[in-house]
């Protein structure tokens, strides 16, 4: 079965269960705590790895865990180490995240500056996108130095780059598409 198949599933049934529960938010939680785990060295290496037992990578994961998920994240976490599909764990958090922000109607945004950007215009640029785009806004914020100055933003499948390094590779462009003859 398809990798993305197989997280979708898994997702829309954690999904499922957790709005029937109405945990939602809760289980929302767990899998951002889960996605973070799952980034640590040591747990990839226990979720991919063929040579140690399911068993073993249950009573691992479960003693991180157990007292600080919902019963129904950890009866997933069971679910995916019986069936062979530990592995799959971080995918999964991430399609259960996606779906979680879109049933709640938020759009997931980043805004990279070449400096950290004050309140105030952080608020500025979360207002203009939500009536622009007739949505909530979750806005992440990076900092990048390499773009010199403006803002490059990334909503959805948008993306306004209003970066100078931006402009300076046009005008860059521009001047090489260009042959200068000259006239005297």
């Amino acid at each position: 079965m398809n990798d993305s198949k197989i997280s979708v599933r898994y997702s829309k049934a954690l999904f499922d269960s957790a709005v029937e529960r109405n945990v939602l938010d809760k289980v929302f939680l767990d899998m951002e705590l889960i996605s973070e785990l799952c980034r640590m060295p040591e747990i990839k290496e226990v979720l991919i790895s063929p040579v140690i037992l399911p068993s073993k990578k249950k009573n691992i994961l479960f003693a991180i865990l157990e007292k600080n998920i919902q019963p129904v994240t950890l009866s997933l976490v069971a679910l995916l180490i019986k069936n062979g599909r530990e592995d799959h764990l971080p995918a999964v958090a991430r399609v259960f995240r996606d779906e979680t922000l879109q049933h709640k109607g938020i759009t997931e945004s980043t805004l990279t500056t070449a400096v950290p950007v004050s309140e105030k215009i952080r608020k500025e640029i979360i207002s203009m996108v939500e009536s622009v785009f007739k949505t909530k806004v979750e806005l992440k914020e990076t900092v990048d130095p390499e773009i010199i100055g403006g803002f490059v933003l990334k909503i959805d499948d948008n993306f306004i780059d209003a970066s100078v390094r931006n402009k300076l590779r046009r005008i860059s462009k521009g001047f090489s598409a260009r042959t200068f003859s000259k006239e005297y």
